[in-house]
């Protein structure tokens, strides 16, 4: 089993920063991949962003490439996504997921295995 929990998220004026993270406790070895995915009310859980813990190589939602970033702390078992430029439309609870199998659509969130609470994004125009 893998635990992920959550931190940061809130409310922030367009153009603003935030930073979220995700601490891996349980079998975190396990890990192949560290994914961001997002969700508002009515649609589907949206990839953001990936982080392949076996290269260090990271993927994004062409909506945040060049504004967010995703980053890992292995010695913390932490998963940070810095977002930058803020927009309304990136108003979303916003989820951590963890894929136990290589070589699976990370786009897909039917392929993680774990995820976090979710934290609320607010960006206000």
């Amino acid at each position: 089993q893998v635990q992920l929990v959550e931190s940061g998220g809130g409310l922030v004026q367009a153009g603003g920063s935030l930073r979220l993270s995700c601490r891996a406790s349980g079998r975190a070895f396990s890990i192949y991949d560290m994914g961001w995915f997002r969700q508002v009310p009515g649609k589907e859980r949206e990839f953001v962003a990936v982080l392949t813990l076996n290269d260090g190589n990271t993927y994004y939602a062409d909506s945040v490439k060049g504004r967010f970033t995703v980053s890992g702390d292995n010695a913390k078992n932490t998963v940070h996504l810095q977002m930058n430029s803020l927009k309304p439309e990136d108003t979303a609870v916003y989820y951590c997921a963890a894929k136990t199998t290589i070589f699976t659509n990370y786009r897909d969130p039917r392929n993680y295995d774990y995820w976090g609470q979710g934290t609320q994004v607010t960006v206000s125009s």
